[in-house]
């Protein structure tokens, strides 16, 4: 569980630096980036929790 809050924990500063650069440069390259880890760090924090979820009903018994 560290490991994943320290991937969002570098996922978040990455964004922010993203975010800067492209607000110091004007180049859209690096908003674009930011946008694209935003949309793929969203999809991983989906997969973690539906398998987190489906972690739960598996161990619930029938």
């Amino acid at each position: 569980m560290w490991l994943l809050r320290l991937l969002a924990a570098i996922l978040v500063v990455s964004i922010g630096a993203c975010l800067l650069i492209y607000a110091f440069t004007g180049n859209r390259y690096y908003l674009r980036l930011g946008g694209r880890l935003f949309k793929f760090g969203i999809v991983f924090a989906l997969l973690v929790f539906a398998l987190m979820f489906i972690e739960r009903l598996a161990i619930i018994p029938v």
